[in-house]
């Protein structure tokens, strides 16, 4: 019987350490590295549903919440997640990304659930039984409400207390996963002030802070602070304790399983200068350089990307006049993963794996054109010699956006929120045909 451990390393690990050949395809086509990983992503509050335990539910049910409307249900993933992992093979993708609800594990400090980690184990050999590599993100921004209301992490002790987690759900599950990811995009914890307009920054800063004080106060708590605050009382020192829990928690792991590549997730616009780099370079150092730099001791780094950002000599500029956008108001530029994964690369020099890269848009015809757009521009940096290991689409699903609720629309399903029906779209069978083939 094949283990396991052959299985992932015989048909994903083969171009971790050295670059993978590209694969033959038919006359005309672009054809991808042999062993690629082609999958689809999803996080577990976002999909699982009714994660009563954890920061953000306590978030979306504040009196004076900034969150659109609660999760509930989501997408009943916890119950329906063959139905997912059934999803992805039927797309003939050989790759799944999804995440561990800490709060599920360990819904009390130090008290470990074993039907909740039986849960996630039974989903990883779910996905060893369809022919499907398990990608799994150890912690995707929800946190267990107990840990945010010491300070989430802005507490001291944030960073032992997430190896703990991981170092406990690594010897029940670490055997059976192909890939795993500490983090989600923690290069923008407290920082995403620096990201957004700075009217539409402050104003959610405050809204942000005032959600915190008042669960704060419900639980007696000095302080209450979710995995995805967008308020953080002292950025610097956030950013030093996520940069500890990666490197302790990829320590853990990997002293439950050596063999096992460990990596973070980081989000990576595709920074483009128009004149003077100066600008741009240091926006560059403050967002993602730190991180960059700490991957050099991975396996990998995932990046996460979903446009572009222009830089003049004063700032940055508007979108460009008649470009295309989403329904987010971003611009659609199918280049921007590229982008991103040579910049990634080019500061890392570790190989890349695409954990996140989709399009909002509640009209899916952009999205037809967009995957096969954007995979042609990723076929051109590998072909250059950047090691990509693989893609994954965000999203498997229609899901809950966070604060934005369910309006934003980033899925290859939609979904019924009554019946939890999932339909694909016609970007899936685009999407899945490329899979299938290794090429674009």
């Amino acid at each position: 019987m094949l283990n396991r451990r052959q299985f992932v390393t015989s048909a994903a690990l083969a171009g971790l350490a050295t670059r993978a050949p590209l694969a033959r395809a038919a006359t005309g086509a672009r054809a991808f590295p042999r062993g690629f990983l082609w999958g689809a992503s999803t996080a577990a509050y976002q999909v699982e549903g009714n994660n009563v335990g954890s920061d953000i539910w306590a978030a979306e049910h504040a009196a004076n919440t900034p969150y659109a409307e609660p999760s509930g249900d989501a997408a009943n993933s916890f119950a329906l997640w063959p139905t997912d992992l059934d999803l992805v093979r039927g797309l003939g993708l050989n790759t799944y990304r999804f995440s561990l609800e800490w709060a599920r594990i360990e819904p009390e400090p130090g008290q470990f659930s074993i039907a909740m980690l039986d849960h996630y184990k039974a989903m990883i050999a779910g996905c060893h039984a369809r022919g499907i590599t398990p990608v799994v993100t150890f912690n995707h921004f929800s946190t267990p409400l107990w840990f945010a209301l010491k300070g989430g992490w802005a507490h001291p002790d944030s960073p032992e207390l997430f190896a703990r987690f991981c170092d406990r759900a690594a010897r029940h599950l670490a055997d059976g996963i192909g890939f795993a990811t500490t983090l989600n995009e923690p290069n923008l914890a407290g920082m995403l002030v620096d990201v957004l307009p700075p009217e539409l920054g402050a104003r959610l800063v405050e809204q942000d802070k005032a959600m915190s004080a008042t669960i704060a106060r419900a639980h007696n708590s000095p302080q209450f602070l979710a995995g995805n605050s967008i308020w953080v009382p002292d950025p610097a020192v956030g950013q030093a304790h996520m940069l500890r829990a990666h490197a302790l928690a990829r320590a853990a792991i990997k002293a439950v399983r050596g063999d096992l590549p460990v990596g973070v997730s980081l989000a990576i616009v595709d920074d483009q200068a128009t004149g003077s780099p100066a600008l741009r370079d240091a926006a560059r150092e403050k967002l993602y350089a730190p991180w960059l730099r700490a991957a050099r001791g991975d396996d990998f780094v995932g990046v996460q990307n979903y446009t572009r950002q222009l830089w003049g000599p004063q700032g940055r500029l508007p979108v460009p006049p008649g470009a295309p956008r989403n329904d987010g108001g971003e611009e659609i530029y199918a280049p921007s993963l590229a982008g991103a994964v040579r910049y990634a690369h080019d500061v890392a020099r570790v190989p890349i794996l695409v954990t996140e890269h989709g399009l909002r848009s509640d009209d899916d015809a952009p999205r037809q054109k967009f995957i096969p757009a954007a995979l042609a521009a990723l076929h051109e940096v590998i072909a250059q010699g950047v090691p990509v290991l693989g893609y994954c689409h965000w999203s498997l699903i229609d899901n809950y956006e966070w604060g934005f609720g369910y309006a934003p629309k980033f899925g290859l399903h939609s979904l019924d929120r009554r019946s939890f029906v999932r339909t694909a779209k016609p970007s899936a069978a685009i999407y899945g045909a490329i899979a299938r083939a290794n090429a674009v």
